[in-house]
């Protein structure tokens, strides 16, 4: 259902609230720019930092402008079922792909917790979901075996996993569990390569924010096989990758679109501050690595 270069979309803020003509913008660009799809209202998108009004507005611009050009989705994940129902609710009515769904963050569920989430999501809701697991974010870590179980339980819902745990085995496992119908994306642009090639099919990503063209470009190297090529592709983009985590997400790629396109600031939302010192100098140095500046 998904594959290739999956930017996972930074939020626009001016004067602290969204920017909607510059998100129209950022959509656009990155879909001339040759991304395989979109992801609204994820981690790089501040969801956590979003009223409910402004999440669900941020999707529905995304369908609204991508106009059935890629897939779109939907960030979708809260620490609170109902909650995540809720926009998983509004994500199917607007026209959305899929839902990106987070293991609970704070309440730290066991893995019996989070089969009864994910199940009680798949059976009330008719919208695909692709699992996300990031342990390093919600503490929660969506074991191989609970994805495998989820999918063989609700193979027509539960079709997809981002998965940035960082442990490049669990993509076997996955494959060798589940099937190759069943698929995988990295959560992290650092590991698409080796998890390419141990049979992912590309990455919701937050350095294609920044570098739609080149993400793209690498992914469908990947996808022919051509890994000679994508080494070479990754070379430019991998001081980029780490540049993005060098202060905390995404104060560092919305330093960086906003040195690439002088219509997207850099503003964030408190708790989180814009970008340190080091940061945007190894963002500048990563960008000129990159040829993107």
């Amino acid at each position: 259902m998904f594959s290739g270069s999956i930017p996972a979309l930074a939020t626009p803020f001016r004067g602290g609230t969204l920017d909607e003509a510059a998100f129209r913008k950022l959509i656009d660009w990155q879909i001339d720019n040759g991304s395989n799809g979109l992801v609204p209202c994820g981690t790089t998108g501040e969801a956590s930092t979003l009223s409910n009004a402004e999440h669900h507005r941020v999707i529905e611009i995304c369908v609204e402008q991508a106009a059935g050009r890629v897939p779109i989705i939907a960030g979708c994940g809260s620490n609170d079922t109902q909650n995540a129902l809720l926009h998983m609710k509004f994500a199917e009515k607007t026209g959305c792909t899929a839902g990106l769904c987070v293991a609970p963050y704070y309440n730290r569920p066991s893995q019996e917790g989070l089969i009864a989430h994910f199940s009680y999501l798949a059976e009330n809701s008719d919208l695909p979901i692709v699992l996300y697991n990031v342990p390093g974010r919600t503490v929660t870590d969506l074991k191989p075996e609970t994805v495998c179980e989820l999918a063989e339980k609700f193979p027509d819902r539960i079709v997809a996993i981002k998965d940035a745990s960082g442990d490049l085995s669990r993509v076997t496992d996955h494959r060798m569990g589940i099937g190759r119908d069943f698929c995988q994306l990295s959560g992290d642009d650092e590991l698409s390569l080796p998890a390419n090639a141990a049979g992912a099919r590309g990455c919701i990503s937050v350095t294609a924010n920044v570098a739609p063209a080149l993400c793209a470009e690498f992914q469908q190297a990947c996808a022919t096989n051509d890994f000679a090529k994508a080494r070479q592709i990754n070379d430019k983009l991998y001081p980029l990758h780490y540049a993005m985590f060098e202060d905390s997400s995404p104060g560092p790629v919305k330093y960086a679109l906003s040195q690439v396109h002088d219509w997207f600031t850099d503003e964030v939302r408190l708790p989180l501050t814009k970008a340190n010192v080091t940061a945007r100098e190894a963002v500048d140095t990563a960008l000129v690595h990159a040829g993107l500046i």
